[in-house]
C-alpha cells in the first residue's frame, strides 16, 4: 500500500520555510525559461502566421532569402510567362509580382541608435497575394510616384515613419503617404513602387517573384521542372515554407540561450530541491522507521518522497508560469539574423510554451527528489527507529 498523500502535504506545510525557498528557486528558473520560449514563439509566429500554401516564391538557385537572390528583369518576366502553373484568369496577366527587397539604415525612435529597416519594392499584384493587408492611416500607395507606405509596427520604433515624413532612397526623396497592417512580418517593412525603387537605386533586377498557383498544381513537379530549366533555373518554395525558413538562425539562438540559462539555473534549483528533501529525510527518519514497521514497503516510501519532490516541481512550475504570464503581448524587436533587418514582434505564451515549462519543472522536481527518495527507501526499520 502507498503512504497517504495527506502525510506529504502535512510535511511540506511543517517545513514551510524550506518549501517556500524551493518553490521560489524552481519558479524563478521556470520564469526565465518561459520568457525565452515566449520570445521564440512570438518571433516564429510573426513569420508563419501570414503564409499561404497556394502562393510560391521564386528565388535564385542556392539562395536562402530574398536579399541573397536576384533575377534580371527580362529573365524574371520570362519565368512568369513561361510557367503554366501560375494562375491566369482569361486574358489577364498571370497573378505574379516581381519584388525587390533591400535595407536602409534608419534612426530608432527616442534616439536609441540605428538599425536596418527592410524596404520592399512591390507591384499592384503584390497586394492581391497577401491576405488581410489594409491601410489604417493615410491612403494607398500610388504607383508611378515616389511614395511609401509603412508597416504599423515601425511607427513607434523608428523615427521619420509617420504619414507626411520623407525617407531618402539614394538621393531620391520618397514621401510616406500611408500606414498599413497585415499578417506576418510585413508590418515591419516599408513598401514602395517596384519601378520607382529600381530607378532611384539603379537596380535593374528583381530579388524574388511571388506568384499564385493554379488550383490542383503538383508543387513537387513544379519544383523539379524549375530546378532543371536551362533558360530560367530557379529555386521555388511555398510561402509557408519560405517564411518558416526565415526563423532558423534567430529562433535557434533564442532556443539555445534559453536552454543554457535554464540548465544553469535548473542545476541550482535541483540542488535546492535535493537539500530540502534531504533535510526532510533527516528530520523524518524516525517517522520512516515507524512506517516501515507497520507494513509500508520500501517502494511506498520511495514513491512518497518522489511524489513530494514532484509536487514541489509542479507548484514551482505553476508559480513560474504565473510570473511569466504578464510578458504575453509585450512588444519588442530585434535583428533577424536570416535577413539582417529589424523585425518587431510580441511575446507569445502559448499552450505549448506552458506545457514545456511545466514538464521542465517536473523534471527539476524529479531530479531533486530521486536521491533522497532512494535513500529513504533503503533505510532499515530498526536503524531508522533509533534516530530522533
Amino acid at each position: 500500500m502507498l503512504v497517504p498523500l495527506t502525510y506529504n502535504l502535512r510535511s511540506l506545510f511543517v517545513r514551510r520555510s524550506a518549501t517556500v525557498l524551493t518553490l521560489l528557486g524552481i519558479g524563478a528558473t521556470v520564469t526565465v525559461l518561459t520568457g525565452f520560449l515566449a520570445l521564440q514563439a512570438g518571433f516564429r509566429s510573426l513569420y508563419t502566421q501570414g503564409g499561404r500554401d497556394d502562393v510560391v516564391i521564386f528565388m535564385r538557385p542556392s539562395s536562402t532569402s530574398e536579399g541573397q537572390s536576384l533575377f534580371l528583369r527580362e529573365i524574371a518576366d520570362r519565368l512568369i510567362k513561361s510557367s503554366p502553373e501560375i494562375l491566369a484568369v482569361g486574358d489577364a496577366p498571370p497573378v505574379a509580382a516581381m519584388e525587390t527587397y533591400f535595407a536602409v539604415r534608419k534612426q530608432k525612435a527616442h534616439g536609441a541608435g540605428e538599425t536596418n529597416v527592410p524596404i520592399r519594392g512591390v507591384q499592384p499584384t503584390s497586394f492581391q497575394l497577401r491576405d488581410g493587408l489594409r491601410i489604417v492611416e493615410g491612403r494607398e500607395l500610388k504607383f508611378g510616384s515616389d511614395e511609401l507606405i509603412v508597416g504599423r509596427k515601425l511607427i513607434d520604433r523608428m523615427a521619420g515613419c509617420n504619414v507626411g515624413d520623407v525617407i531618402v532612397l539614394n538621393l531620391t526623396p520618397f514621401r510616406v503617404v500611408g500606414i498599413f497592417e497585415g499578417p506576418g512580418a510585413c508590418e515591419s517593412e516599408i513598401w514602395t513602387d517596384f519601378d520607382r525603387a529600381s530607378v532611384a537605386l539603379n537596380i535593374p533586377w528583381a530579388n524574388a517573384i511571388l506568384a499564385k498557383l493554379r488550383p490542383g498544381t503538383d508543387f513537387k513537379k513544379l519544383e523539379e521542372r524549375i530546378r532543371s530549366d536551362k533558360e530560367t533555373p530557379a529555386k521555388v518554395m511555398t510561402e509557408v515554407d519560405y517564411l518558416r525558413s526565415q526563423t532558423n538562425a534567430l529562433g535557434m539562438m533564442l532556443g539555445l540561450l534559453g536552454s543554457i540559462l535554464g540548465t544553469v539555473m535548473g542545476i541550482a534549483a535541483v540542488f535546492t530541491a535535493m537539500n530540502t528533501m534531504l533535510a526532510a529525510l533527516a528530520a523524518r527518519t524516525h517517522e520512516i522507521g515507524i512506517l516501515l514497521s507497520i507494513g509500508f514497503r520500501p517502494f511506498s516510501i520511495f514513491v512518497s518522497f518522489l511524489f513530494e519532490a514532484l509536487l514541489l516541481g509542479v507548484l514551482g512550475g505553476a508559480i513560474g508560469c504565473l510570473l511569466a504570464l504578464p510578458l504575453h503581448g509585450i512588444k519588442t524587436g530585434t535583428t533577424n539574423w536570416d535577413t539582417f533587418t529589424e523585425v518587431a514582434f510580441a511575446f507569445r505564451i502559448t499552450p505549448e510554451v506552458l506545457t514545456t515549462a511545466v514538464v521542465f519543472s517536473l523534471a527539476l522536481g524529479l531530479l531533486g527528489g530521486a536521491i533522497p527518495a532512494f535513500r529513504a527507501a533503503r533505510l532499515a526499520p530498526t536503524e531508522a527507529l533509533r534516530r530522533r
